[in-house]
């Protein structure tokens, strides 16, 4: 007995005759049986957990962790543009070069509140992770 069909393959659509040849068909396979795992009779009593309110350490009194002031590059890529001059005050968190990964530009932020110090890229330049950017002082 023959049977048509049509099938569609990438975009290409396939008129197919398919001819049943004698034999037996496949027996159905029997399901796996679901494996028993042992389940823990007795579980441990919660344990209450202590909880304290903290004083926010407010903006002012925050101190940069030693090595927050030097800016490196998160991951290689290419320098596009670098948004600061040596000697500019900039904030924490605000955007200071421009670097291009994967096809996309990523603005990188500055890691501390204080002044540029120093510049150690250029546009154009690749960079490595971890290369130093900038210094913030």
């Amino acid at each position: 007995m023959m049977k048509k069909f049509r099938i569609t393959v990438d975009g290409t659509v396939y008129n197919v005759e398919v001819e049943e040849v004698g034999g037996a068909t496949a027996a159905p396979t029997p399901q796996m049986p679901t494996p028993q795992l042992p389940v823990e009779e007795k579980l441990p009593p919660p344990v209450a957990a202590s909880v304290q309110p903290i004083e926010p350490v407010k903006r002012s009194q925050a101190q940069a962790a030693p090595g927050m002031g030097k800016l490196t590059a998160p991951m290689p890529g290419t320098i596009i543009k670098v948004l600061v001059n040596t000697g500019d005050k900039v904030e924490q968190g605000q955007p200071v070069v421009i670097l291009e990964a994967m096809k996309m530009e990523n603005k990188i932020n500055a890691n501390a509140t204080g002044t540029v110090t120093s510049i150690e890229v250029s546009p154009g330049q690749n960079v490595d992770t971890g290369q130093l950017l900038l210094t913030i002082g």
